[in-house]
């Protein structure tokens, strides 16, 4: 008797390499035509904005142009900025940024891990968590001048401090978003505080915290730019300063092409290393 007969359906196995075939190429066509688009639509607006400059229906001394954009890339590129060479401007800001980021992160999942487990904890420390979040952060770079002088310190402790809570409060929330399930599972089979929270809890809150890192690398950014936009002797935030001193619109603007395409390559790594972490998840296109 076949199995139609009996009412069950039947797969046809043959099919599936097919439509698994048809999908990938559903999916690198799309990416090339989203590709396509956001070359297009970069075009446009640079070219918009080139036009309207030169037709001075916007003020290029204000505005400047991608064309004078570009000019002072290629300069300072070739011939290094007044404070030195660009490499070591990008490298000092990118220092102190990566440095203040880390730090920011691994704060962020510890106390955010921690208040998560233990309850009196969140209980006492939740009111100054709460009153520390909602003080406009960027109004302690000045402060942290005054406290560490124009070194690298008080633009890492600016980014410290901006990269904290948004990690900490995703690493919070993974915490508590825990199937208990899991939780009650391993201490069936004997497991221990230490190694719930190490073996069950931080594995299941860690697509909390890494969708925090990516939002979280450019707050260390803005911190460090911030902190040498107020006070240093080196990185693009001293450049943005100087530019604005001197009314150089093109080199404000070179000096933020530059972080972003800085942001961007980071961007590209923390999303190459979630995938490489994540592979069992499936991707957009496969679902």
């Amino acid at each position: 008797m076949s199995p139609e007969v009996l009412g069950t359906p039947v797969v046809d196995t043959a099919k599936i390499p097919g439509r698994a075939h048809t999908r990938a190429r559903a999916a690198r066509k799309r990416k090339i035509v989203v590709g396509a688009a956001r070359v297009l639509l970069l075009v446009a607006v640079l070219g918009l904005w080139e036009v309207l400059s030169r037709a001075k229906a916007i003020d290029p001394f204000n505005f400047s142009m991608p064309s004078k954009i570009w000019e002072q890339i290629h300069t300072w590129v070739m011939h290094g900025t007044a404070l030195g060479s660009l490499g070591e401007q990008i490298w000092y800001t990118l220092h102190e940024a990566l440095l203040g980021w880390v730090i920011g992160v691994v704060a962020g999942v510890i106390f955010g891990i921690a208040l998560g487990r233990i309850a009196l904890l969140a209980d006492v420390l939740g009111p100054y968590i709460k009153v520390l979040n909602s003080i406009p952060r960027i109004v302690l770079a000045p402060i942290f001048v005054i406290w560490f002088g124009l070194g690298p310190a008080s633009k890492v402790a600016s980014a410290v401090v901006l990269v904290f809570f948004p990690v900490f409060f995703n690493a919070f929330q993974g915490a508590r978003e825990v199937d208990r399930n899991l939780v009650a599972n391993a201490r069936i089979l004997g497991a221990s505080d230490r190694r719930v929270t190490l073996q069950v809890v931080i594995p299941s809150a860690t697509s909390w915290i890494f969708t925090s890192l990516h939002v979280s690398f450019g707050f260390a950014l803005i911190g460090a730019i911030v902190g040498e936009y107020i006070g240093a002797t080196k990185g693009i935030g001293l450049l943005v300063a100087q530019s604005q001193g001197t009314f150089n619109a093109a080199g404000v603007y070179a000096a933020m092409v530059i972080l972003a395409v800085v942001a961007l390559l980071a961007e590209g790594l923390l999303t190459f290393a979630e995938r490489r972490i994540f592979r069992w998840k499936p991707s957009d296109s496969e679902r």
